[in-house]
């Protein structure tokens, strides 16, 4: 029975992103605000002459610096699209509106620039034209160029990297050498008219903002590469560009500049662009500048169409993942095409190109523009307690800056395009509106998911006849425009020619990829995508998978096998298959299908699964052999007939240690009663010692008189005197007392030692001195302390600090310090009877306080230490590395349950080779009151 796709995890299906360009294809969208340059100099030359300088390199200023501010943005939002606008939106948390309207205006001011590239292009083929007397059908030429990309970016966004970056590259460099050479020419040539101009000429501030405004579009918009981070193989390495594009901008912005300031001076130039390169460029390149001029602007412009396409689709895509427009903008197919998103890209440059106005178009875009990074600016204020803002103080000042500018620019260019330019965002967003609420299949998500689907089927079902007949079509056209041409020059290599045949070469270089994207494009990303799927699928397979052909021989070999044979794959290829499983026989044909083979592995043996089938090549029969480990299974099996005896024997042997558990409390007490019953005579007997030697002394003080006042004796006294030794008795008879009182004094310090271990009086939990608690431990184990035949005494070393009373179970805890103190004492005991040697054996007890709320209590020893593969089993029942009879294996567990879960702390064990042991408790130095409530009504219960 199928199961159907739920629409929201098909949706979720076509919003992922894939990453599928290469570090350089991301760098060369990078260069295309550099490359869009030329065809705004001129203008900006034309208006101001010598004086564009002061402003190109004021705007150049803050546009490195919104480089280098973008680039760390984007460290931190790696995998969001569209770059720079879909980072104010973060700058605008909270205000969603402002967020929207910041960044629509930069999409609709990049949406500008198709329709204005086409203005360009059809203009320079009208003027060639109109020299060789040829009329120039303007409306057809400039839809063409306005489609032509869309075309390329509908089929796949592959094709269109491609295509970017095979044009790119040669147009940066043309660009670099124009500059380079035209400053060299500037700076060392005899002809040159000098690098510096006799007197610079001043410049109003109305003019300067009127025309800083103008060029920011150039100068803020090198870092377009922030854009594609997403799309990344290695979205680090694209960032790196950010500083590249970043120090580009001075040669080609300032030093072309200057190139064009001071070789184009020929009067009636006036601001077109190819006449005013071509000009300047001439003198150091002699008759390749028209040629270089031309190839140059028409790749600009066409790059800078291609960069549109690919750029506005992914701010669309990431505004609508962030819930700034609708959901239907937020699919992309799995061949990286922007379906709705470049729909509505194509609506808006349809408009501009309807509206057809060009200086109006370019003030709309640039206030559009111009606000967005203004809230970018004051965004970056707002953020500015962020890590990643890096000049929060300079941004409010170019905000500051930035409002004069718009406001002198709302004088200076006209208050209507002006309002135009502000309420273009806010038009976009009506468009949003209506996509949201108007039910239209195509305004859905589920319409296009659909169309992605089925996409791939439908081309493959009907791919001959609609490939043949758009291959007829565009090839015919492109071959009609080129015979036209030829037919219209008749062969006339005329200059104009030369200009007109570059710009033909690069449109049908586009139009060329156009037929591929439409033609055989298509099919050779579906193999490369079923044949990316099958590998993925061979490689990332959990059972091993071998390819042999038909004798039997190792032909391919996937990454599991590794874990069966214990051999790297490479290693494989070539063997026959009977090498590694020698129960199979020489010839594949006579092996059956499914069988189980025993692999002796080193020191393990598993058990292997093979499936084997068949399929038919050309000329021979190819076999594919599938291992399956089920070693596993056969444990389990094992294990399964084996489990009704071991729960018996773990049962009985969890009865007998419950017994023990039971025994040791009962022992507990049972000291605490002897311990109580002894202190009493003792206490008797010690109380009364004191006043006995002080009878004694009396006695003894009498006798002296006596002796003073009557030394002759009665014979029969002297005589008793002499029988008893009265001198010795007077002077041992007080230190027998003495004596007595000591070995009183140490039986009551014993008792109270062991009342205090036991705290069987203190049940409950209470503030306790801890350090009293591990003294009178060791005074019970001190006679394991002392030296035996085998062994030196062991040294104990206490490192207390300054620890106030610690809430606690003290009982409890005495019993883990005493667990934890027999285990160091038995670890020294057998690191010294393996033969190892410890000239002073040693047990190491260190309190402190940290934080002021927590208690660490560090026991360590210099024994061997416990190996690696023991330790983590250190603290789980019934798990001890002693003989039977010295251990339960209980002693660690009930320790960490003491400590876990009583007291809420953590006991853990650090230990090396050579290095001992170290048992670390923390425990707070106040309980948490729920979970002594907790820990006290478990109690009532139990009793």
């Amino acid at each position: 029975m199928s199961r159907s796709h739920s629409p929201v995890s098909d949706q979720f299906a076509f919003q992922s992103l894939p990453r599928s360009m290469s570090t350089l294809e991301t760098w060369t969208f990078g260069v295309t605000n550099h490359l869009s340059w030329p065809t705004l100099v001129a203008t900006v030359h034309a208006n101001l002459g010598t004086a564009a300088i002061f402003v190109w390199i004021p705007a150049i200023i803050v546009g490195i610096l919104v480089n280098y501010q973008v680039k760390h943005l984007s460290r931190n939002l790696l995998n969001v699209s569209g770059g720079t606008p879909n980072y104010i939106t973060r700058l605008w948390t909270g205000y969603p509106i402002i967020a929207r309207y910041a960044a629509i205006g930069y999409l609709i001011s990049w949406l500008s620039v198709v329709p204005l590239n086409s203005v360009v292009i059809t203009d320079m083929i009208k003027s060639n034209l109109d020299v060789l007397g040829i009329s120039c059908p303007e409306l057809i030429l400039k839809l063409g160029f306005t489609l032509l990309p869309f075309v390329v970016a509908f089929s796949g966004s592959r094709a269109l990297n491609i295509l970017h970056l095979l044009f790119s590259l040669p147009a940066l460099v043309v660009l670099l050498l124009f500059c380079f050479q035209g400053l060299g020419f500037l700076a060392f040539s005899p002809n040159s008219p000098s690098f510096f101009p006799e007197q610079l000429p001043s410049l109003n501030f109305i003019d300067w903002a009127k025309w800083f405004f103008f060029i920011s579009y150039t100068a803020y918009s090198c870092e377009t590469v922030s854009s594609f981070i997403a799309d990344s193989h290695h979205p680090q390495q694209t960032l790196k560009f950010l500083d590249i594009a970043s120090w580009l901008m001075l040669p080609i912005f300032i030093g072309g500049s200057w190139v064009i300031i001071r070789l184009s001076t020929i009067e009636g130039l006036g601001d077109n662009a190819y006449l005013n390169f071509a000009v300047a460029s001439v003198s150091f390149w002699g008759d390749f500048a028209p040629t270089s001029s031309t190839f140059l602007l028409a790749s600009c412009c066409l790059l800078g169409s291609a960069t549109t396409v690919a750029n506005c689709p992914r701010i669309i895509y990431q505004l609508a993942i962030d819930k700034h427009l609708a959901p239907v903008f937020s699919l992309v197919s799995s061949r990286g095409v922007f379906g709705s998103s470049l729909f509505l890209s194509l609506c808006i440059c349809i408009i501009y190109s309807i509206w057809g106005d060009i200086s109006r178009i370019v003030i709309v875009g640039n206030v559009a523009w111009f606000v967005a990074f203004m809230l970018m600016h004051l965004g970056l204020w707002r953020k500015r307690n962020q890590a990643d803002i890096l000049f929060p103080k300079l941004s409010l000042a170019f905000f500051i800056i930035e409002t004069v500018i718009l406001s002198v620019t709302a004088y200076a260019w006209g208050w209507q395009d002006f309002l135009a330019g502000l309420l273009a965002p806010l038009f976009v967003l009506i468009i949003d509106a209506f996509v949201r609420y108007i039910s239209i299949p195509v305004f859905r998500p589920y319409w296009w998911i659909k169309l992605y689907q089925s996409q791939r089927r439908k081309f493959l079902k009907h791919s001959l006849a609609i490939q043949v007949g758009i291959l007829i079509f565009l090839m015919c056209g492109a071959f009609l425009v080129g015979c036209s041409f030829v037919w219209l020059l008749n062969l006339n290599f005329i200059p104009t020619a030369k200009n007109l045949l570059v710009i033909l070469l690069i449109t049908i270089a586009f139009v060329g990829v156009a037929i591929a994207c439409w033609t055989s494009l298509p099919q050779v990303v579906a193999l490369e995508e079923a044949r990316e799927a099958s590998e993925h699928l061979f490689m990332v397979a959990q059972d091993g998978i071998l390819v042999l052909d038909q004798q039997g021989i190792i032909q391919q070999a996937n990454p599991a096998t590794e874990s069966v044979f214990a051999i790297k794959p490479s290693a494989l290829l070539g063997k026959h298959l009977n090498n590694l499983l020698p129960q199979l026989s020489e010839y594949p044909e006579t092996w059956d299908n499914r069988s189980e083979h025993t692999l002796i592995q080193k020191s393990k043996t598993i058990t292997l699964e093979l499936s084997i089938s068949d399929r038919t090549q050309q000329n021979f029969q190819e076999y594919v052999v599938i291992l399956h480990d089920i070693t596993q299974r056969i444990q389990a099996e094992e294990i399964l007939r084996q489990s009704e005896a071991q729960l018996k024997q773990e049962a009985q042997q969890l009865a007998t240690q419950l017994v023990q558990i039971e025994k040791m409390s009962s022992l507990g007490q049972l000291v605490a009663g002897i311990a109580h019953e002894i202190n009493n005579p003792v206490s008797f007997i010690y109380g009364n010692i004191r006043p006995a030697n002080q009878y004694l002394q009396d006695l003894i003080r009498l006798i002296e008189m006596y002796q003073q006042y009557y030394p002759q004796a009665n014979p029969e006294i002297q005589q008793e005197i002499e029988n008893i030794d009265l001198i010795f008795l007077i002077s041992d008879f007080p230190r027998l007392l003495n004596s007595m009182e000591v070995g009183s004094q140490r039986i009551k310090e014993i008792v109270l030692s062991l009342r205090n271990f036991s705290r069987l009086d203190e049940s409950g939990m209470k503030a306790v001195n801890i350090h009293e608690g591990i003294d009178n431990t060791l005074m019970i184990l001190q006679n394991r302390f002392k030296a035996t035949a085998e062994r030196p005494d062991i040294e104990i070393i206490k490192k207390y600090g300054n620890i106030p009373p610690v809430e606690c179970y003290a009982g409890q805890l005495n019993q883990v310090f005493m667990n934890i103190l027999a285990n160091g004492i038995d670890a020294l005991e057998e690191t010294i009877a393996n033969g190892q040697k410890i000239e002073q054996p040693q047990i190491q007890i260190q309190t402190q306080l940290i934080n002021d709320d927590q208690v660490t209590i560090c026991i360590k020893d210099n024994g061997y230490g416990i190996p690696e593969n023991i330790q983590k089993h250190l603290f789980e029942p019934f798990f001890t590395t002693k003989s039977v009879g010295k251990g339960t294996g209980l002693g660690l567990s009930i320790s960490y349950q003491i400590i876990t879960e009583k007291h809420g702390g953590n006991l853990k064990c650090n230990s090396y080779p050579h290095l001992g042991t170290e048992f670390i408790i923390t425990i707070p130095l106040k309980q948490q009151s729920d979970r002594v409530k907790n820990q006290t009504s478990a109690k009532n219960q139990i009793s």
